[in-house]
């Protein structure tokens, strides 16, 4: 058996190739399923992942290690916004938001037990919630709303026992935020939670069945980040801050900086990456891998521990994001993905159906896979490898 495996999921062919790392052989594919890029990939312990069919409305557990891929389907309202799990990997939480949607319109959370099977749905807060799940004790929900900005906190044993009919649900607690939180994470070692506000990262401990505040991390520069994600090789968080004209028709001249915060330290590390579109992120063994568009050409980006960033050239995508038009709407983009066990990172070139395997160690390109799916909007991708510790960020990505 292979030591690692990359997924492609083209959410809108309805597609998912397992493919072995780093022969490109076919070892699994599904079809008719149609993933939801938005809650993205979620890692549990024993090389399983977890994502959401946006169109069926399951709950997929996927074990690409194991003699079936799929291990377990449990039904949840869509479309999927986010996805969480405590550290156990036991309990999961699905929020949902926009969809294909012009504004938020379904209110309802869904969690799941996988040990027993048992779910249930219960109605929140319209808007576009992050969610965490908490353990240490009775395990938590924790919902970050927008405006008006919240921390909500939920008993995941209340949530599991409500009765069918999709009730609404008031939370126990709540700890104010801005009103533009968006980025969550959770560190499990420490118990803390981070949402990422313009104001900088909010942190919160687990205290009881509540929350404390905690400082605020500061940006350190006039941007802010979207995305924010525990590196758990190296005790981190990490986003990147995206500056310049909010207007979409401006994304060439959007700034980059990648932004490390060391949970041990608390130094902060900031690295310039270049104009353009940088948004998700990926960990290697020893590095962190960007990937950036833009109209004089795209890049992925490798950024070692010791500061030293390496750009390595992408080919260019047709109906790539251009001057004058955004980069959201009817363009192809990439996707990224790495295991903090391997040296592996896969790039997506959407609209080609082809995927970049290169070593970061070195920057080369080893392989080019070749999928009988477009990858519309650069598809979602995940890299696993065995106890590569990856199930120590319970939020999917």
């Amino acid at each position: 058996m292979t030591a690692s495996v990359l997924l492609v999921s083209d959410h809108v062919d309805g597609s998912v190739h397992v493919l072995a790392v780093p022969d490109g052989a076919v070892v699994g594919r599904l079809t008719g399923r149609h993933l939801s890029e938005h809650a993205g990939f979620l890692a549990l312990p024993g090389g399983r992942v977890a994502c959401v069919d946006d169109r069926r409305g399951e709950l997929l557990v996927l074990d690409p290690f194991g003699g079936g891929l799929v291990e377990t389907a449990v039904p949840v309202a869509v479309p999927a916004e986010h996805l969480a799990c405590d550290p156990s990997g036991r309990l999961l939480a699905v929020t949902t938001g926009l969809g294909r949607s012009g504004e938020p319109w379904s209110d309802l959370l869904t969690v799941v037990d996988l040990a027993t099977g048992e779910a249930a749905r219960v109605r929140t807060r319209v808007g576009e919630p992050g969610v965490t799940v908490l353990g240490g004790g009775e395990p938590l929900v924790v919902l970050r709303h927008r405006e008006p900005g919240a921390l909500a906190v939920h008993r995941f044993a209340d949530l599991l026992a409500a009765p069918p009919g999709c009730p609404a649900v008031t939370p126990h607690a709540l700890l104010p935020l801005p009103d533009d939180g968006h980025g969550d994470a959770q560190d499990p070692r420490s118990g803390r939670v981070f949402a990422a506000t313009s104001t900088g990262v909010h942190t919160a401990r687990r205290k009881g069945d509540a929350l404390v505040a905690g400082a605020v991390i500061p940006w350190e520069a006039p941007a802010r980040g979207w995305y924010l994600r525990l590196d758990t090789r190296r005790r981190a968080l990490w986003t990147t801050l995206r500056g310049g004209a909010p207007d979409p028709l401006r994304w060439p001249d959007w700034t980059n900086r990648a932004w490390r915060h060391d949970l041990e330290t608390g130094r902060t590390l900031l690295t310039d990456l270049g104009p353009g579109l940088v948004f998700r992120l990926a960990f290697t063994r020893d590095r962190t891998a960007f990937t950036r568009v833009h109209p004089d050409g795209d890049e992925l980006l490798l950024l070692a521990d010791d500061g030293t960033l390496r750009r390595v050239p992408l080919p260019a995508m047709s109906g790539a994001p251009k001057r004058g038009g955004t980069p959201w709407e009817g363009v192809q983009r990439r996707a990224v993905a790495a295991s903090p066990g391997a040296d592996w990172v896969a790039v997506t070139r959407g609209g080609h159906g082809e995927v970049h395997l290169v070593d970061a160690r070195t920057g080369r390109e080893e392989t080019r896979l070749r999928l009988d799916a477009p990858l519309h909007h650069g598809g979602h991708a995940a890299l696993l490898s065995r106890n590569d510790g990856a199930d120590g960020d319970p939020l999917g990505r």
